[in-house]
């Protein structure tokens, strides 16, 4: 696999990519309203205008910058070593100079890859609910849309090294990624586990060490809604990525529409019946994560993976998720609202591994280790640091008094529900 420029790309691929990406923005507000609903009514309204607020700020400064580092062209940065050209980061033009010049698959390229960023900056908000900032929001946005993101999008979809582990290494294609397991899920968990971890929990949240307790989301219903919304711009999202980064064929596009479906499905059933057993009833919250997780695993797998196969990732990721839900906020004291990390990072991971496993082509498995290491080896800490830096100039969490009032009034002088007693929290008597 090479970078876009000499791929063909028919007209009747141009026309079915750029129809499909206009669905994709309703993956974006389901997750929008799953990451609200999970939150305190009492930070609903600042969640969302947040929701729009960090998607506006990544995109423009990948317009501006990022889609330069993110770009594949022959002048891309490259270092040799052992013989072999590694190449790290695009070195396209600034602010989307030349646009109109470009060709048509590289224009939806970029189409994809901004919307792509929009997506992944709403994980790590949707971990940081009921506490993280807003300006504080924006900034993480701004630094994931001008480098985080775009440097795994160039390793994984622009030519990079990850996408060349099969020219260099004989490593199947190098890695496969059609629907952003890495460059979006697997970069939105860990950045969500970085942000909690340097946030900290939630007022009353670890009582007593060992302890914790329920804060459930306010609106199940929200995220319910949520995860039927998401289901259509997953099922273009998916055949969209087929066409641009796998170079599927339009009549392979109903495979991978099945394949998503099966896997959300699947994992849906899964969390059903861990929670029905694990708890006596089902968790509807919990079976929420879980379908999300189907579709997470479904980003890696869909284009390229047999609906048999499609059908046991859904499975496994549906019952790995309520389960490491529960261990991170149980054993680990980590405060995730969203369970961000469990259903994007666990599962993102777990679909790159699979798509590995049921890929047809030989030493395929192997480049997805690969690059599920340089996520974990290398994004996670790169994320830390930036992020613990940030957090030195622009302070992640609001202060106490703010945490009680409620995010909405402390940071939007109203509420989202001004008709009704939106809260009362025993621990700040």
């Amino acid at each position: 696999m090479t970078t876009l420029a000499p791929i063909p790309f028919p007209e009747t691929s141009f026309a079915l990519t750029l129809g499909l990406l206009t669905l994709t923005p309703l993956a974006i507000a389901g997750l929008a309203l799953i990451n609200t609903g999970l939150g305190r009514s009492r930070s609903a309204m600042q969640s969302l205008l947040g929701s729009l607020v960090v998607i506006s700020t990544a995109v423009i400064a990948f317009a501006l910058v990022g889609s330069a580092l993110a770009a594949g062209t022959s002048g891309d940065h490259v270092f040799h070593l052992g013989g072999k050209a590694w190449n790290w980061a695009g070195a396209g033009p600034l602010f989307l100079s030349g646009f109109d010049a470009a060709g048509p698959r590289m224009q939806l390229a970029v189409l994809f890859e901004m919307l792509s960023v929009a997506l992944v900056v709403l994980i790590p908000w949707g971990s940081g609910a009921d506490r993280l900032r807003l300006p504080a929001g924006a900034a993480i946005a701004a630094i994931f849309g001008a480098v985080l993101f775009p440097l795994v999008a160039h390793w994984t979809w622009g030519g990079g090294w990850l996408m060349q582990l099969g020219a260099n290494f004989g490593q199947g294609s190098g890695l496969l990624d059609g629907g952003g397991a890495a460059a979006i899920h697997v970069l939105g968990g860990v950045s969500a586990l970085a942000l909690v971890w340097i946030a900290g929990p939630r007022k009353g949240k670890f009582p007593r060490e060992g302890l914790s307790t329920a804060m459930p989301g306010h609106n199940v219903v929200y995220v319910l809604l949520g995860c039927l919304i998401a289901l259509v711009g997953w099922l273009a999202w998916n055949m969209a990525g087929s066409l641009l980064w796998l170079n599927a064929a339009p009549a392979a596009l109903v495979g991978t529409a099945v394949n998503t479906l099966l896997s959300a499905t699947a994992a849906l059933v899964a969390t059903f019946s861990v929670t029905r057993i694990r708890f006596g009833k089902p968790d509807a919250s919990l079976c929420a994560n879980g379908w999300m997780a189907g579709l997470v695993t479904s980003s890696a797998c869909a284009g390229v993976v047999s609906p048999l196969a499609a059908l046991f990732t859904g499975l496994i990721a549906g019952i790995i998720t309520p389960l490491l839900v529960e261990l991170f906020e149980l054993a680990l004291s980590i405060d995730d609202p969203s369970g961000a990390i469990s259903v994007h990072g666990a599962a993102g991971l777990w679909g790159l591994a699979a798509a590995g496993v049921f890929a047809p082509q030989g030493g395929q498995f192997v480049a997805q280790l690969i690059g599920v290491s340089t996520l974990l080896g290398l994004m996670l800490p790169l994320v830390y640091l930036i992020f613990w830096l940030v957090n030195r100039v622009l302070v992640f969490r609001v202060d106490p008094d703010g945490e009680r009032l409620g995010m909405d009034l402390h940071e939007l002088g109203g509420n989202a529900y001004p008709e009704f007693v939106v809260h009362r929290d025993e621990s700040y008597r």
